[in-house]
Order: C-alpha cells, then sequence, then structure tokens
C-alpha cells in the first residue's frame, strides 16, 4: 500500500511548549516509533507542518538589519531542510539499516494572483498576548489574528497547484526510499513570463499540499496525523461529538473551524474525491490503527456517517 502521511506542525511542537531544538527532537523521536512500522509494511512519503519553526525563523530574522530579512520563501526552505534531517535520523534509528531515506526541498507552484495574498490567514510562530501582539504588529508590520485566547501572526497561505519535483519524488518512491518531501506545504514559487520559477512570500497550508501530494501520487491513504483523535461535529459546544466515518458529501454539510480542523477536513475530501483510496485524520498515536481504519475519522467516497462511541474531553482542536 502506498501512504502518504502528513505530520501536524503540532505533532512536532506542542502548542505552547518552548521552541527549542531538544522538544522538537523529542518530539519528532515519538512521532518516529509512530510511524516507523507503518514505514516498515508499506510505502511510505512523509510530509509535515512547519508553521511554528517557520515563524521562529521569521522571528529570529526580523531581529537582524532590516534591509538585509530573508522571504518567507527561502525560510520555507530552511525548515524543510531542519525538520527532515530530524525525521531522517530519527526514523534511519528505528528502521533496519538497508532501509533508504531521503529529504527533498520541494518547490510547489501557486498563483500569484490568488485572492490569499490579499487576505493572510496562515498562523505561524509562537502564541503570543494581545500586547505582544499589538507591539509586535506595530514594530514589524506583522498581520496578527487570534488564535484561541491568543494570538499568532498570520501570513499568505496560497492553494498549491503543481508540485515541481514530483518526478523526483516519484523515482525515489519507487525504488524503495522513504521520501520526505513538500515539508511546511513545500516552497512557493510562482511561473514567470519566461517559463522560469520565483519564489513567493507565502507558507502554504501543509494539508492541502499534502492532499496535491497524495492524489499525485495516487496513494492508497492519505493520513493526516495531529494532537486530537478525531474530527468532531459542532466543535466547542454541548453537542460536540467525534466522526468516525464519513464522506465527502457528508463533511461539506458542516462547518469546522478555518484555522485548525478545517483545512484538514477539505483537504481529505479533495483527495478522495480525485479519486484516491481513504483519508483519515487522528491522532499521531493512532497512525497504525488510522491506516486499518479502526481509528481516527475515516473520509472515504462511499462511507455512512458513522459516530464515536464517547467524545474526546480536553481536546485542542477542531
Amino acid at each position: 500500500m502506498r501512504v502518504v502521511a502528513a505530520l501536524g506542525g503540532n505533532a512536532l511542537l506542542r502548542r505552547g511548549q518552548p521552541m527549542t531544538a531538544e522538544n522538537q527532537r523529542a518530539n519528532v523521536a515519538v512521532a518516529a516509533r509512530a510511524l516507523a512500522p507503518i514505514a516498515l509494511a508499506h510505502d511510505l512519503i512523509l510530509t509535515h507542518g512547519n508553521g511554528p519553526q517557520v515563524g521562529l525563523l521569521a522571528l529570529q530574522n526580523a531581529a537582524y538589519h532590516p534591509d538585509e530579512l530573508y522571504p518567507l520563501d527561502i525560510l520555507d526552505a530552511e525548515t524543510e531542510g531542519m525538520i527532515g534531517y530530524l525525521l531522517e535520523q530519527e526514523l534511519g534509528n528505528l528502521l533496519p539499516l538497508d532501509r533508504r531515506l531521503a529529504t527533498l526541498l520541494t518547490q510547489i507552484r501557486v498563483d500569484p494572483r490568488d485572492p490569499a495574498f490579499d487576505n493572510p490567514t496562515k498562523p505561524i510562530g509562537p502564541i503570543y498576548n494581545r500586547e505582544a501582539a499589538d507591539r509586535l504588529a506595530a514594530e514589524k508590520g506583522w498581520r496578527m489574528a487570534p488564535d484561541g485566547a491568543s494570538f499568532r501572526r498570520v501570513v499568505p497561505s496560497p492553494q498549491p497547484l503543481e508540485i515541481v519535483e514530483l518526478g523526483v519524488i516519484e523515482s525515489l518512491a519507487r525504488a524503495g526510499v522513504l521520501v520526505v518531501c513538500a515539508g511546511g506545504g513545500g516552497i512557493p514559487v510562482a511561473e514567470q513570463a519566461d517559463g522560469s520559477f520565483a519564489g513567493v512570500e507565502a507558507v502554504i497550508d501543509k494539508d492541502f499540499a499534502g492532499a496535491l501530494l497524495a492524489t499525485a501520487l495516487h496513494a492508497d491513504a492519505f493520513l493526516m496525523l495531529t494532537d486530537v483523535d478525531a474530527v468532531y461535529a459542532d466543535w466547542d459546544t454541548p453537542s460536540s461529538w467525534p466522526i468516525r466515518r464519513a464522506s465527502p458529501d457528508t463533511l461539506a454539510e458542516r462547518a469546522f473551524a478555518a484555522g485548525s480542523m478545517g483545512p484538514k477536513v477539505e483537504a481529505a475530501c479533495r483527495f478522495v474525491r480525485a479519486g484516491g483510496g481513504f483519508a483519515a485524520i487522528g491522532s499521531l498515536a493512532d497512525a497504525g490503527a488510522m491506516l486499518r481504519e479502526e481509528a481516527g475519522t475515516i473520509v472515504a467516497k462511499s462511507a455512512v456517517l458513522e459516530w464515536g462511541t464517547a467524545p474526546l474531553l480536553g481536546a485542542a482542536a477542531g
């Protein structure tokens, strides 16, 4: 079975956790232990989020000389290398010595006229209280938006249209290489009049990029691994309840939080509607069970709506 798995940013760095290298490595080690059994039994292609990491680099970058700031596309590339390195090393420590791994810096084409450039919505970096958020907005010209009871910087998040290195990824996967690619939604680039590419100032949603990757690779399963056990209907209300199975049409009838579960649900629906096998959204700890369709929220074309047996108390996103 060919499996594309997308690791959420919160699976790599938990909400509110100090963004140290030690914390990230520890979380990646946990992710590696959950993914290694899948890698041993299936053809695994791995992608990941980068919201906390790219935001941290942008914050460090902003402390440098204002006329020498690095653009977001270069920071996106830096996070692909950083997180890919950690994933390769921790997975390599668990897999047989002859199992090959590779991280591929991945450019993804976007439309420079995408309306997302006029409406930044993608949260990156750490959380701030209102006072700090207002100060940073004034000092650095950043757009800030609520994130629960806190605030985060938001940047443009255009739709991914084409994976530039798709042929390379396919060749590596066919050769049995576990590929880490399209990390953080990939490096956003736009095609120029002469056919060349140039980076753009944005961060692509990693779930949408993952759905594009899974569709282009004709994956049998697309797993979105996060920090909650399932998709919840009517999140943060007394009637909130987990959805265990649903079709894209059924999910389209409901609303989900734009900044958290909404993109995951939409990405799952895109993959399934494009002719893929099934998508699953749930906890990293349940990755193996999700692949067996025994945990998480399973999205499939012919699925009949099925509710979970009990809500998850104290969940962080929905």
